[in-house]
Protein backbone atom coordinates (compact mmCIF):
# COMPACT_ATOMS: atom_id res chain seq x y z
CA UNK A 1 0.00 0.00 0.00
CA UNK A 2 1.07 3.47 -0.24
CA UNK A 3 4.05 4.80 -1.73
CA UNK A 4 5.33 7.70 -3.78
CA UNK A 5 7.53 7.80 -7.06
CA UNK A 6 10.48 10.54 -6.56
CA UNK A 7 12.94 10.33 -9.83
CA UNK A 8 15.44 7.54 -8.80
CA UNK A 9 18.40 10.42 -10.13
CA UNK A 10 20.79 7.24 -9.63
CA UNK A 11 23.78 9.80 -11.28
CA UNK A 12 26.41 7.36 -9.95
CA UNK A 13 25.45 4.12 -10.93
CA UNK A 14 28.20 3.42 -13.96
CA UNK A 15 31.12 4.55 -11.10
CA UNK A 16 32.46 1.13 -10.03
CA UNK A 17 33.26 0.47 -6.72
CA UNK A 18 36.83 2.42 -6.11
CA UNK A 19 39.03 1.84 -2.39
CA UNK A 20 39.64 4.70 -0.68
CA UNK A 21 43.22 5.04 0.12
CA UNK A 22 43.59 4.78 4.11
CA UNK A 23 43.78 7.81 6.45
CA UNK A 24 46.19 8.96 8.34
CA UNK A 25 43.57 8.30 11.58
CA UNK A 26 40.44 6.59 12.25
CA UNK A 27 37.66 6.93 15.04
CA UNK A 28 35.89 3.63 15.27
CA UNK A 29 32.59 4.42 17.43
CA UNK A 30 31.55 1.79 20.04
CA UNK A 31 27.59 2.71 19.56
CA UNK A 32 26.72 1.75 15.51
CA UNK A 33 24.43 -0.35 16.19
CA UNK A 34 21.08 -0.83 17.19
CA UNK A 35 21.47 -2.19 21.14
CA UNK A 36 23.62 -1.73 23.92
CA UNK A 37 26.90 -0.20 23.12
CA UNK A 38 30.03 -2.18 22.55
CA UNK A 39 33.09 -2.18 25.40
CA UNK A 40 36.29 -1.60 24.47
CA UNK A 41 38.51 -4.17 25.15
CA UNK A 42 41.63 -2.34 24.13
CA UNK A 43 43.99 0.64 25.98
CA UNK A 44 45.79 3.24 24.77
CA UNK A 45 49.35 2.48 23.60
CA UNK A 46 47.71 -1.05 22.00
CA UNK A 47 48.79 -2.09 18.89
CA UNK A 48 45.71 -4.03 16.68
CA UNK A 49 45.64 -5.17 13.25
CA UNK A 50 43.04 -4.92 10.89
CA UNK A 51 40.26 -7.33 12.08
CA UNK A 52 41.42 -7.69 15.70
CA UNK A 53 38.54 -7.34 17.89
CA UNK A 54 38.61 -3.88 19.54
CA UNK A 55 35.02 -3.55 22.04
CA UNK A 56 32.75 -6.86 22.89
CA UNK A 57 29.00 -6.78 23.10
CA UNK A 58 27.88 -4.98 25.92
CA UNK A 59 24.31 -6.83 25.85
CA UNK A 60 22.60 -9.71 23.65
CA UNK A 61 21.81 -7.21 21.23
CA UNK A 62 24.60 -6.12 20.73
CA UNK A 63 27.62 -6.42 18.52
CA UNK A 64 31.40 -7.14 18.06
CA UNK A 65 33.67 -4.09 16.66
CA UNK A 66 37.21 -4.77 14.75
CA UNK A 67 39.90 -2.58 14.05
CA UNK A 68 39.33 -1.48 10.51
CA UNK A 69 43.20 -0.49 9.92
CA UNK A 70 46.58 -1.06 11.75
CA UNK A 71 48.11 1.02 14.05
CA UNK A 72 48.30 2.38 17.83
CA UNK A 73 45.68 3.16 19.81
CA UNK A 74 45.71 6.89 20.43
CA UNK A 75 42.86 7.85 22.51
CA UNK A 76 39.54 6.36 24.12
CA UNK A 77 37.27 9.10 25.08
CA UNK A 78 33.83 10.93 23.64
CA UNK A 79 33.79 12.35 20.21
CA UNK A 80 31.40 14.08 18.12
CA UNK A 81 28.93 12.02 15.63
CA UNK A 82 27.41 13.02 12.63
CA UNK A 83 24.69 15.11 14.20
CA UNK A 84 27.29 16.54 16.83
CA UNK A 85 26.58 14.28 19.85
CA UNK A 86 29.33 13.29 22.05
CA UNK A 87 29.74 9.20 22.10
CA UNK A 88 32.88 7.08 22.38
CA UNK A 89 35.01 6.37 20.03
CA UNK A 90 38.80 4.36 19.63
CA UNK A 91 41.20 6.54 17.77
CA UNK A 92 43.49 4.50 15.89
CA UNK A 93 46.48 6.27 14.34
CA UNK A 94 47.18 4.44 10.95
CA UNK A 95 50.62 2.38 10.68
CA UNK A 96 49.97 0.27 7.72
CA UNK A 97 47.74 -2.74 6.87
CA UNK A 98 48.60 -5.66 8.49
CA UNK A 99 45.69 -7.92 8.93
CA UNK A 100 44.93 -10.35 11.74
CA UNK A 101 46.34 -13.99 11.12
CA UNK A 102 43.66 -16.37 10.15
CA UNK A 103 41.91 -13.98 7.61
CA UNK A 104 41.07 -14.72 4.30
CA UNK A 105 41.63 -11.33 2.11
CA UNK A 106 42.19 -13.75 -1.46
CA UNK A 107 39.49 -13.00 -4.22
CA UNK A 108 39.18 -16.81 -4.61
CA UNK A 109 35.19 -17.50 -4.21
CA UNK A 110 33.92 -20.38 -1.63
CA UNK A 111 30.98 -21.82 -2.81
CA UNK A 112 30.93 -24.88 -0.11
CA UNK A 113 28.20 -24.41 2.39
CA UNK A 114 29.35 -24.82 6.13
CA UNK A 115 27.08 -28.13 7.82
CA UNK A 116 26.97 -26.90 11.24
CA UNK A 117 24.39 -24.37 11.23
CA UNK A 118 25.14 -23.02 15.42
CA UNK A 119 28.82 -22.48 14.48
CA UNK A 120 27.77 -20.70 11.30
CA UNK A 121 25.91 -17.85 13.48
CA UNK A 122 28.81 -17.95 16.01
CA UNK A 123 31.11 -17.07 12.75
CA UNK A 124 28.38 -14.06 11.98
CA UNK A 125 28.10 -12.96 15.45
CA UNK A 126 32.39 -13.45 16.04
CA UNK A 127 32.39 -11.13 12.83
CA UNK A 128 30.01 -8.26 14.07
CA UNK A 129 27.62 -8.31 11.43
CA UNK A 130 25.04 -6.10 11.55
CA UNK A 131 22.18 -5.05 8.95
CA UNK A 132 23.55 -2.69 6.90
CA UNK A 133 20.73 -1.59 5.23
CA UNK A 134 20.12 1.46 7.52
CA UNK A 135 18.46 -0.35 10.64
CA UNK A 136 22.44 -2.23 11.78
CA UNK A 137 20.27 -4.46 13.77
CA UNK A 138 22.84 -7.04 15.11
CA UNK A 139 22.31 -10.55 12.31
CA UNK A 140 22.90 -13.23 14.65
CA UNK A 141 20.43 -11.96 16.51
CA UNK A 142 17.48 -11.96 13.50
CA UNK A 143 19.03 -15.08 12.91
CA UNK A 144 18.03 -16.82 16.12
CA UNK A 145 14.28 -16.74 16.21
CA UNK A 146 12.57 -17.06 19.48
CA UNK A 147 10.76 -20.53 20.58
CA UNK A 148 7.77 -21.15 18.37
CA UNK A 149 8.64 -18.87 15.94
CA UNK A 150 9.64 -20.42 12.47
CA UNK A 151 11.34 -18.58 9.28
CA UNK A 152 9.69 -19.61 5.89
CA UNK A 153 11.43 -17.39 3.69
CA UNK A 154 14.32 -15.57 3.74
CA UNK A 155 14.29 -12.18 1.16
CA UNK A 156 17.72 -10.39 0.51
CA UNK A 157 16.93 -6.56 -0.04
CA UNK A 158 18.28 -5.37 -3.50
CA UNK A 159 15.75 -3.04 -4.04
CA UNK A 160 17.48 0.14 -3.36
CA UNK A 161 14.58 2.18 -3.61
CA UNK A 162 15.98 5.69 -2.10
CA UNK A 163 17.08 8.36 -5.08
CA UNK A 164 20.54 8.78 -5.67
CA UNK A 165 22.18 5.66 -3.56
CA UNK A 166 23.93 2.88 -5.72
CA UNK A 167 26.19 1.14 -3.88
CA UNK A 168 23.77 -1.83 -3.21
CA UNK A 169 23.55 -1.80 -6.99
CA UNK A 170 27.45 -1.73 -7.56
CA UNK A 171 27.63 -4.75 -4.83
CA UNK A 172 25.51 -6.87 -6.97
CA UNK A 173 27.32 -6.60 -10.36
CA UNK A 174 30.83 -6.34 -8.81
CA UNK A 175 30.23 -8.84 -5.87
CA UNK A 176 27.29 -10.90 -6.72
CA UNK A 177 28.89 -13.96 -6.66
CA UNK A 178 29.51 -13.62 -2.85
CA UNK A 179 26.03 -12.00 -2.47
CA UNK A 180 24.62 -15.59 -3.55
CA UNK A 181 26.96 -17.30 -1.41
CA UNK A 182 25.53 -15.46 1.39
CA UNK A 183 22.55 -15.95 0.33
CA UNK A 184 23.02 -19.53 0.44
CA UNK A 185 24.25 -19.45 3.96
CA UNK A 186 21.48 -17.85 5.01
CA UNK A 187 18.99 -19.58 3.44
CA UNK A 188 20.68 -22.58 5.21
CA UNK A 189 20.86 -21.43 8.65
CA UNK A 190 16.89 -20.84 8.42
CA UNK A 191 15.91 -24.28 7.63
CA UNK A 192 16.96 -24.37 4.11
CA UNK A 193 13.76 -22.50 3.61
CA UNK A 194 13.74 -20.58 -0.21
CA UNK A 195 14.91 -17.49 -0.32
CA UNK A 196 14.38 -14.67 -2.83
CA UNK A 197 16.54 -11.92 -3.89
CA UNK A 198 14.50 -8.96 -4.20
CA UNK A 199 15.72 -6.12 -6.60
CA UNK A 200 13.88 -2.97 -8.37
CA UNK A 201 13.30 -3.59 -12.38
CA UNK A 202 15.30 -0.35 -12.73
CA UNK A 203 17.92 -2.18 -12.23
CA UNK A 204 17.69 -4.88 -15.19
CA UNK A 205 21.57 -5.54 -15.33
CA UNK A 206 21.72 -6.45 -11.83
CA UNK A 207 18.50 -8.90 -12.47
CA UNK A 208 20.30 -10.21 -15.47
CA UNK A 209 23.59 -11.02 -13.73
CA UNK A 210 21.84 -12.60 -10.10
CA UNK A 211 20.18 -14.74 -12.26
CA UNK A 212 23.22 -15.59 -14.29
CA UNK A 213 24.89 -16.62 -11.31
CA UNK A 214 22.28 -18.37 -9.52
CA UNK A 215 22.71 -20.88 -12.25
CA UNK A 216 26.16 -20.71 -12.76
CA UNK A 217 27.19 -21.48 -9.11
CA UNK A 218 23.69 -24.18 -8.55
CA UNK A 219 21.98 -23.63 -5.57
CA UNK A 220 18.36 -25.10 -5.24
CA UNK A 221 15.55 -22.49 -4.04
CA UNK A 222 17.19 -19.24 -4.38
CA UNK A 223 15.17 -16.90 -7.04
CA UNK A 224 14.90 -13.14 -8.56
CA UNK A 225 12.17 -11.20 -7.92
CA UNK A 226 12.00 -8.13 -9.91
CA UNK A 227 10.31 -5.56 -8.06
CA UNK A 228 7.82 -2.77 -9.15
CA UNK A 229 9.76 0.71 -8.76
CA UNK A 230 8.52 2.25 -5.99
CA UNK A 231 9.52 4.19 -2.91
CA UNK A 232 9.70 3.00 0.06
CA UNK A 233 9.62 -0.91 -2.27
CA UNK A 234 12.67 -2.15 0.27
CA UNK A 235 11.21 -1.39 3.43
CA UNK A 236 11.26 -4.75 5.67
CA UNK A 237 7.47 -4.70 5.96
CA UNK A 238 6.79 -3.56 2.46
CA UNK A 239 9.08 -5.82 0.84
CA UNK A 240 7.52 -8.94 3.11
CA UNK A 241 4.07 -7.82 1.94
CA UNK A 242 5.60 -7.57 -1.96
CA UNK A 243 7.06 -11.02 -2.21
CA UNK A 244 5.01 -13.10 0.61
CA UNK A 245 1.71 -11.81 0.37
CA UNK A 246 1.90 -10.90 4.33
CA UNK A 247 1.46 -7.90 6.32
CA UNK A 248 3.29 -7.76 9.47
CA UNK A 249 0.87 -6.40 12.43
CA UNK A 250 1.42 -3.64 14.94
CA UNK A 251 4.57 -3.84 16.84
CA UNK A 252 5.53 -7.42 15.62
CA UNK A 253 8.52 -8.60 14.12
CA UNK A 254 9.04 -10.23 10.42
CA UNK A 255 9.56 -13.15 12.01
CA UNK A 256 5.67 -13.51 12.98
CA UNK A 257 4.90 -13.88 9.66
CA UNK A 258 7.50 -16.38 8.79
CA UNK A 259 9.90 -13.55 7.06
CA UNK A 260 13.58 -13.02 7.68
CA UNK A 261 14.94 -9.81 5.87
CA UNK A 262 18.89 -9.21 4.76
CA UNK A 263 20.00 -6.57 2.76
CA UNK A 264 22.61 -7.30 -0.04
CA UNK A 265 25.40 -5.85 1.79
CA UNK A 266 24.39 -7.55 4.62
CA UNK A 267 24.39 -11.10 2.75
CA UNK A 268 27.84 -9.95 1.21
CA UNK A 269 29.41 -9.79 5.18
CA UNK A 270 27.61 -12.75 6.15
CA UNK A 271 29.98 -14.45 3.17
CA UNK A 272 33.02 -12.61 4.15
CA UNK A 273 32.89 -13.68 7.92
CA UNK A 274 31.59 -17.74 7.30
CA UNK A 275 34.02 -18.44 4.67
CA UNK A 276 36.91 -16.06 4.87
CA UNK A 277 36.95 -15.06 8.53
CA UNK A 278 36.58 -11.41 7.38
CA UNK A 279 34.66 -9.59 10.00
CA UNK A 280 33.04 -6.13 8.92
CA UNK A 281 36.02 -3.18 8.36
CA UNK A 282 34.80 -1.33 5.71
CA UNK A 283 31.98 -1.17 3.61
CA UNK A 284 30.66 0.80 0.26
CA UNK A 285 29.60 4.47 0.57
CA UNK A 286 28.05 6.55 -2.78
CA UNK A 287 29.02 9.84 -3.01
CA UNK A 288 27.13 11.31 -5.11
CA UNK A 289 24.93 14.84 -5.86
CA UNK A 290 23.96 17.62 -8.85
CA UNK A 291 26.64 19.50 -7.66
CA UNK A 292 28.82 16.99 -6.89
CA UNK A 293 31.73 17.10 -9.56
CA UNK A 294 32.84 13.33 -9.08
CA UNK A 295 30.90 10.82 -8.86
CA UNK A 296 31.97 8.01 -6.72
CA UNK A 297 31.02 4.51 -4.48
CA UNK A 298 34.09 3.63 -2.42
CA UNK A 299 35.37 0.74 -0.21
CA UNK A 300 35.88 2.76 3.05
CA UNK A 301 37.41 1.70 6.21
CA UNK A 302 34.94 1.59 9.39
CA UNK A 303 36.01 5.01 11.32
CA UNK A 304 36.79 7.08 8.31
CA UNK A 305 36.55 10.86 8.76
CA UNK A 306 33.95 11.82 6.65
CA UNK A 307 36.35 15.35 5.64
CA UNK A 308 39.04 12.61 4.63
CA UNK A 309 36.28 11.46 1.93
CA UNK A 310 34.74 14.36 0.78
CA UNK A 311 38.57 16.04 0.25
CA UNK A 312 39.76 12.87 -1.62
CA UNK A 313 37.31 13.59 -4.10
CA UNK A 314 38.30 17.52 -4.04
CA UNK A 315 36.72 19.20 -1.15
CA UNK A 316 32.72 20.52 -0.60
CA UNK A 317 31.50 21.96 -3.61
CA UNK A 318 30.86 25.78 -3.37
CA UNK A 319 27.23 25.28 -4.09
CA UNK A 320 26.71 22.68 -1.50
CA UNK A 321 23.76 23.63 0.94
CA UNK A 322 23.31 20.61 3.03
CA UNK A 323 24.89 17.09 2.94
CA UNK A 324 23.17 14.14 4.41
CA UNK A 325 24.52 10.65 5.53
CA UNK A 326 22.06 8.20 3.22
CA UNK A 327 19.06 9.08 0.72
CA UNK A 328 17.17 12.33 0.68
CA UNK A 329 13.95 10.63 2.14
CA UNK A 330 15.12 8.71 5.02
CA UNK A 331 19.15 9.90 5.42
CA UNK A 332 20.34 12.69 8.30
CA UNK A 333 21.57 15.87 7.58
CA UNK A 334 25.18 16.15 8.47
CA UNK A 335 26.05 18.53 11.12
CA UNK A 336 29.69 17.81 11.26
CA UNK A 337 31.76 16.62 8.97
CA UNK A 338 34.52 15.77 11.69
CA UNK A 339 32.47 12.88 12.46
CA UNK A 340 33.89 9.14 11.00
CA UNK A 341 31.86 6.01 9.06
CA UNK A 342 30.15 3.63 11.06
CA UNK A 343 29.20 -0.08 9.33
CA UNK A 344 25.98 1.25 8.21
CA UNK A 345 27.36 4.33 6.32
CA UNK A 346 25.76 3.64 2.88
CA UNK A 347 26.32 7.21 1.41
CA UNK A 348 26.97 11.01 1.29
CA UNK A 349 24.69 13.35 -0.87
CA UNK A 350 25.22 16.54 -1.21
CA UNK A 351 22.34 19.34 -2.08
CA UNK A 352 21.67 22.73 -3.39
CA UNK A 353 19.59 25.44 -1.02
CA UNK A 354 17.40 25.27 -4.58
CA UNK A 355 17.51 21.45 -3.37
CA UNK A 356 16.26 21.53 0.09
CA UNK A 357 14.51 24.41 0.40
CA UNK A 358 10.95 24.38 1.55
CA UNK A 359 8.17 25.84 0.54
CA UNK A 360 5.82 28.20 3.00
CA UNK A 361 3.50 25.88 5.18
CA UNK A 362 0.10 26.29 4.41
CA UNK A 363 -3.09 24.58 6.10
CA UNK A 364 -4.22 21.11 5.91
CA UNK A 365 -7.50 20.96 3.59
CA UNK A 366 -7.47 17.06 4.52
CA UNK A 367 -7.37 16.33 0.96
CA UNK A 368 -5.96 12.70 2.24
CA UNK A 369 -2.48 12.63 -0.12
CA UNK A 370 -0.61 11.98 2.69
CA UNK A 371 -2.61 8.69 3.63
CA UNK A 372 -2.25 7.33 0.40
CA UNK A 373 1.09 7.98 0.58
CA UNK A 374 1.89 6.34 3.69
CA UNK A 375 2.90 2.57 3.13
CA UNK A 376 1.91 1.85 6.47
CA UNK A 377 -1.24 2.46 6.52
CA UNK A 378 -1.24 5.46 8.74
CA UNK A 379 -3.26 8.88 8.25
CA UNK A 380 -0.43 11.20 8.83
CA UNK A 381 -2.75 14.28 8.62
CA UNK A 382 -4.40 13.15 12.08
CA UNK A 383 -0.97 12.33 13.30
CA UNK A 384 0.21 16.05 12.82
CA UNK A 385 -2.70 17.26 14.82
CA UNK A 386 -2.36 14.72 17.52
CA UNK A 387 1.75 15.39 17.80
CA UNK A 388 0.57 19.41 17.59
CA UNK A 389 -1.33 18.72 20.30
CA UNK A 390 0.88 16.82 22.54
CA UNK A 391 -1.67 14.05 22.99
CA UNK A 392 0.30 10.95 23.46
CA UNK A 393 -2.43 8.41 24.12
CA UNK A 394 -4.29 9.59 21.44
CA UNK A 395 -1.03 9.15 18.86
CA UNK A 396 -0.76 5.42 20.24
CA UNK A 397 -3.83 4.57 19.87
CA UNK A 398 -3.29 5.74 15.88
CA UNK A 399 -0.54 3.91 15.98
CA UNK A 400 2.01 6.75 15.64
CA UNK A 401 5.12 3.96 16.70
CA UNK A 402 4.55 1.95 13.49
CA UNK A 403 5.77 5.44 11.43
CA UNK A 404 8.71 4.07 9.76
CA UNK A 405 9.75 7.80 8.94
CA UNK A 406 9.66 7.29 5.40
CA UNK A 407 9.11 10.70 4.26
CA UNK A 408 5.92 9.92 1.97
CA UNK A 409 3.93 12.19 3.58
CA UNK A 410 5.92 14.64 3.14
CA UNK A 411 6.49 14.32 -0.14
CA UNK A 412 2.90 13.92 -0.86
CA UNK A 413 1.73 17.09 1.03
CA UNK A 414 0.82 20.06 -1.23
CA UNK A 415 0.39 22.27 1.73
CA UNK A 416 4.18 21.43 2.53
CA UNK A 417 3.26 20.97 5.90
CA UNK A 418 6.30 19.07 7.54
CA UNK A 419 4.38 16.26 8.53
CA UNK A 420 7.46 13.78 8.89
CA UNK A 421 9.23 16.12 11.35
CA UNK A 422 6.38 16.79 13.30
CA UNK A 423 5.21 12.84 13.61
CA UNK A 424 8.83 12.09 14.58
CA UNK A 425 8.52 13.88 17.30
CA UNK A 426 4.64 12.21 18.23
CA UNK A 427 6.50 8.90 17.54
CA UNK A 428 9.40 9.62 19.96
CA UNK A 429 7.12 10.44 23.20
CA UNK A 430 5.12 7.43 22.72
CA UNK A 431 8.00 5.08 22.55
CA UNK A 432 9.40 7.03 25.69
CA UNK A 433 5.64 6.31 27.25
CA UNK A 434 5.76 2.31 25.95
CA UNK A 435 9.34 2.08 27.67
CA UNK A 436 8.12 3.86 31.16
CA UNK A 437 5.01 1.44 31.33
CA UNK A 438 7.57 -1.60 30.62
CA UNK A 439 9.95 -0.46 33.63
CA UNK A 440 7.20 0.53 35.70
CA UNK A 441 5.70 -3.17 34.78
CA UNK A 442 8.94 -4.53 35.20
CA UNK A 443 9.94 -2.91 38.85
CA UNK A 444 6.69 -3.85 40.20
CA UNK A 445 7.25 -7.32 38.99
CA UNK A 446 10.47 -7.43 40.57
CA UNK A 447 9.02 -5.57 44.00
CA UNK A 448 5.82 -8.51 44.19
CA UNK A 449 8.37 -11.13 43.62
CA UNK A 450 10.84 -9.80 47.09
CA UNK A 451 7.62 -9.04 49.11
CA UNK A 452 6.39 -12.87 48.37
CA UNK A 453 10.14 -13.99 49.20
CA UNK A 454 10.21 -11.46 52.70
CA UNK A 455 6.77 -13.21 53.48
CA UNK A 456 8.06 -17.00 52.86
CA UNK A 457 11.03 -16.01 55.29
Amino acid sequence: MGGVHPHDSKISRECAIEPLPLAPVVYISVAQHIGAPSVPVVAVGDKVKVGQVIAEPGGFVSAFIHSSVSGTVKSIGPRADLAGRPSIHIEIEVEGDEWLEGIDTSDKLITELPEDNKATIEKIRLGGVVGLGGATFPTHVKLSPPPGSKCERVIINGCECEPYLTSDFRTLLEKGEQVVVGAAILKKVMGDVPCTIAIEENKPEAIAHIQEVIAKLGYQGIEVMPMKMRYPQGGEKQLIDAVMHRQVGSGALPISVGAVVQNVATALAVYDAVQKGRPIVDNSVTVTGECFPKQANLLVRVGTPLKYIVDYLGGVPADAAKIISGGPMMGRAVANLDAATVKGTGALLFLTEQQTRRAPEGNCIRCGKCADACPMGLEPFLLNKLSRNGDVEALEANAAQDCIECGCCLYSCPAHIPLLDIIRQGKGAVLGAIRARAAAAKAAAEAAKAAAEADKK
